[in-house]
């Protein structure tokens, strides 16, 4: 499982930003009274009694935003609801229940996840029982916080933990059955999705039209190959944002958007006689920003066999989408099925790759490596050091590497462990997800240039480094 999210919602200015801060333990979110200065969600790795998770700030609740960004803020707080394996529905105790908190439960009613009810502001005893007015909210027994006065931050903590769905597990402790591989079609419009899904099922399940934008919402279609179960997300064709002429094309890019995030694989779909467009680069980094492995598909290859040499669009596609030259690339022609079933076996690999999991000791003798190879250069006249590793989930193959200080561990040399990570370990084709936590003084273990990798998995509930991109 990837690593579970736990959400802090609200409406404006009840302390979200400050309840983030005071969880992660640093000042992260910007705090201020004005309403509105949370916009984007915000994301700090946590570990509390040896489980990690994903805090995630949001913007307030209803606010109309002064920049007419209302709708971005709202976009962000659904897609992190989405997410979210726990919610933190924080409310302000000081203030009392205004209707804006009872419009947060009411859309809060219709999401089937935990949630934990947070009564801010609870700074003395004493004060308890002006927060008795929010079990009207019918969210449950609100657990009264200070954010001010550290107050009850362990059982907060302790009921987040209760609350995280059950940690990973082999594979076969859970039984022999492979888990369905979703995998979403995208791509712009009229490059051949609906067709390649047809030729998939030998069924025509789709419209398949030489008018662009046919398909109009997302489409689940099931099928089978060699016995095994797919799911095949057929998805709206994408248009640039300024020449969408109706809703329809307005909720199709949202739909598409949503099929990434819930397929564990994306067929990202060209078309071999049209030059790249600027929206597949936007898809293209919308995929990247999910971590879904991902396989380039030149679609209509049967035109250009002939004519172009297949390392030609290669470099093409590489020079295009520089941040993913790990993404396998295939050219098929959907219309006849040549290559399609072998585009479908590669797949099943990314999505295995998604999922493998490597043991700490075999990730510290490959990182052990690569700084002997490659010692990261020095930062603000300090010299980096690099503890030890451990991955701590899948879907996508998430790293958490202890250092001395994150700030002196540079991008490239980010992006040079990254390259290492996928030449020696299991996940050479599929993005990897990596954090960078600052190891606690007290925690003695060697630097992993030494050797030490001893009781790595052991890593307290201490501050975590920021969320390297994968590029």
């Amino acid at each position: 499982m990837s690593v579970p999210q736990v959400v802090i919602v609200g409406r404006p200015n009840v302390g979200k930003s400050s309840t983030f801060n005071w969880l992660a333990g640093v000042r992260i979110a910007v705090v201020d009274d004005q309403p509105g200065v949370t916009r984007d969600r915000l994301t700090y790795l946590m570990c509390h009694n040896d489980r990690f998770f994903e805090l995630v700030d949001t913007g307030g609740m209803g606010i109309a935003d002064m920049d007419n960004l209302t709708r971005h803020i709202e976009e962000q707080i659904g897609l992190a609801i989405d997410s979210a394996d726990v919610i933190l529905f924080v409310v302000d105790s000081r203030e009392g229940m205004l209707p804006l908190d009872q419009d947060v439960a009411r859309r809060l009613r219709a999401v089937d996840k935990p949630i934990v009810l947070l009564a801010n502001k609870s700074d003395e005893e004493r004060h308890d029982s002006q927060a008795d007015e929010f079990y009207r909210l019918g969210t449950g027994k609100p657990l009264r916080i200070s954010t001010l006065q550290n107050r009850n931050r362990a059982v907060l903590l302790n009921t987040i933990v209760s609350k995280l769905p059950p940690p990973y597990e082999d594979e076969a402790a859970e039984g022999s059955t492979e888990p369905e591989m979703k995998v979403a079609i995208v791509g712009r419009r009229n490059v051949g999705k609906s067709t390649f899904i047809n030729t998939l099922v030998n069924a025509p399940r789709m419209i398949v039209s030489e008018v662009p934008g046919t398909t109009r919402d997302s489409v689940d279609v099931r099928f089978e190959l060699d016995g095994k179960p797919f799911v095949a997300i057929d998805t709206p064709g994408i248009r640039r944002a300024k020449s969408r002429q109706s809703d329809i094309d307005f909720y199709g890019t949202h739909r598409a958007q949503r099929s990434i995030r819930r397929a564990d694989l994306v067929f990202l779909f060209f078309d071999a006689t049209q030059r790249i467009s600027k929206v597949d680069k936007q898809l293209c980094d919308y995929i990247a920003q999910q971590y879904k492995p991902c396989v380039f598909v030149v679609n209509k290859w049967d035109q250009l066999v002939d004519t172009m040499p297949t390392g030609k669009w290669v470099r093409y596609l590489q020079d295009s989408f520089g941040t993913m030259r790990y993404a396998p690339i295939a050219f098929i022609t959907g219309q006849t099925g040549k290559n399609v079933k072998a585009l479908i076996n590669h797949g099943q690999m990314l999505f295995k790759q998604s999922r493998a999991r490597v043991s700490t000791g075999q990730l510290n003798r490959m990182l052990r490596d690569a700084v002997r190879q490659n010692p990261p250069p020095a930062a603000r006249n300090r010299e980096p050091k690099l503890y030890y590793a451990t991955q701590v989930g899948i879907q996508p193959p998430t790293v958490v590497l202890f250092v001395n200080d994150p700030a002196l561990i540079s991008e490239p040399y980010q992006r040079y462990l990254l390259g290492k990570f996928r030449d020696e370990l299991e996940f050479d084709e599929v993005p990897i997800k990596l954090y960078l936590r600052r190891r606690h003084p007290a925690d003695l273990r060697d630097d992993v240039a030494d050797g030490g990798d001893e009781h790595a998995r052991k890593t307290g509930g201490r501050s975590m480094g920021r969320v390297t991109a994968d590029s």
